[in-house]
């Protein structure tokens, strides 16, 4: 791959972000086929017990990973300026102290959920009956972690030099495998959620040998050399400076969803199971959001790093109408397919029920989640990273948690608990349109050299 396919410095901006995003949007389609296919099979197999065993496992899936995506987030921004800079050095250096940090943290990471899956799941209320099935499959899950930390970091450094298709072709390969496994372990040999757990284990193993393979081979525009693999202290410095705020975020935001997932598992398992159901399937709902947000993040790093700021206030406002337009569409598609959506994953009334519930407090109001995820990704992409961690800690994690607190206890309805995410989304949408706004987001743009 030549350099000048990687760059988006030129051109014209709505096809270079669709033609990065689409690729993106494929591979997050199938890397939401791993957990899905897990709930698919354990619910029909399995029954609703098992199931939400499995769904209740996500919010803490999330916990656990949330604080080193953000730091490789921090880390893409540096590797994309470099890029944008054509800093071939700079960003050889970024790439490999990226994965240098990202054995340490898959490490740690590993340990930490084998040791503590037990006491965390009591501080969330598992019910008892779901418990050990909770258990066995966040351990095994934990203990084949490092594949999902290596191949999101390779997919990070991808993305940051401009390639979206090579993570997309690993991830439909790994993905593939994943779904026979699925039907080999959970419908035919009847390992329950430790099969699910297993066949996600190994197909994220694969994607990440196949990702790290290629970086290896010397047919990209950088190469990954176990030789090279060491620290550097300045831009080991800088990743912590631009991802830190980013890794914060997600981590409390993540509690935040624990907190959440707590107050689901009072309402029973069948609340737990068709709240479970729904958050896959918001998964898929949220594809278009995640996927130009990660374009304009590289977009923008890109052309701040060739000094293009014309463009990067272009791509800004194309991006997010893009992002907010095909965010309410899936809403919409959402709201009104939503019984049939559940329902693939349980035959159970009530459980088809909650998840319906959930869809149609939520769905519609997809254009303010995908307002507030597209200007963060301006933010990022320009190297100001607090903006949005304090918008969405304060309003994200602080208030929806006061929200859903003081809400639950005057009405005892899980509808509430639904409420708590179009209302913050709204008030963090405010929040980000008034930064925006004042125009300074550009001033002062720090380059990562």
């Amino acid at each position: 791959m030549t350099e000048e396919k990687t760059l988006m410095t030129s051109g014209p901006i709505v096809p270079i972000l669709l033609k990065f995003a689409f690729p993106l949007f494929l591979g997050n389609l199938f890397q939401q086929l791993y957990n899905t296919v897990d709930s698919l099979v354990v619910g029909n197999v399995c029954g609703d017990a098992a199931l939400a065993a499995v769904s209740s496992s996500g919010s803490l899936c999330h916990l656990f990973i949330g604080f080193f995506q953000g730091v490789f987030m921090g880390a893409s921004v540096i590797i994309s300026q470099r890029w944008g800079a054509r800093d071939r050095e700079g960003a050889d250096r970024a790439l490999h102290t990226t994965v240098f940090f990202s054995l340490l943290a898959g490490m740690a990471l590993t340990v930490l959920g084998v040791l503590f899956t037990p006491t965390i799941l009591r501080w969330m209320g598992t019910p008892e009956k779901v418990m050990p099935n909770s258990v066995e499959y966040f351990r095994i899950w934990c203990a084949g972690l490092m594949g999902l930390v290596l191949y999101n970091t390779a997919t990070g450094i991808f993305q940051a030099l401009g390639d979206s298709r090579r993570p997309l072709y690993y991830l439909m390969i790994s993905a593939g495998v994943n779904v026979v496994l699925d039907l080999l372990f959970v419908a035919g040999l009847h390992m329950g959620v430790a099969g699910a757990a297993l066949a996600t284990v190994i197909g994220q193993a694969l994607s990440a040998l196949l990702a790290f393979g290629y970086l290896m081979s010397g047919r990209f525009v950088l190469r990954f050399a176990f030789r090279k693999l060491r620290p550097d202290r300045d831009t080991l410095g800088q990743v912590f400076r631009l991802g830190l705020p980013g890794g914060v975020q997600n981590s409390v935001i993540s509690v935040a969803n624990v907190v959440v997932q707590a107050n689901i598992n009072a309402f029973g398992d069948q609340a737990m199971a068709g709240c479970g159901s729904y958050f896959k399937l918001e998964g898929f709902a949220f594809l278009p959001i995640t996927c130009l947000a990660m374009a304009i993040t590289t977009f923008v790093g890109q052309n701040i790093g060739a000094g293009e700021r014309e463009r990067v206030q272009r791509g800004t406002r194309l991006g997010i109408a893009m992002t907010v337009g095909f965010a309410e569409l899936m809403g919409v598609v959402f709201f009104l397919g939503a019984p049939f959506f559940v329902g693939l994953f349980s035959p159970t009334p009530d459980v088809v029920a909650f998840g319906v519930r959930q869809a149609r407090t939520e769905a519609l109001f997809y254009c303010f989640l995908a307002f507030s995820h597209a200007s963060a990704a301006v933010l990022r992409g320009a190297g100001k990273t607090v903006t949005p961690m304090v918008v969405m800690l304060s309003v994200w994690c602080l208030f929806r948690i006061s929200y859903i607190t003081a809400m639950v206890a005057l009405f005892r309805d899980i509808v509430v608990v639904f409420t708590a995410y179009p209302v913050t989304w709204s008030i963090s949408s405010l929040l980000f349109a008034l930064a925006l706004k004042r125009g300074k987001w550009l001033d002062g743009v720090h380059l990562a050299g």
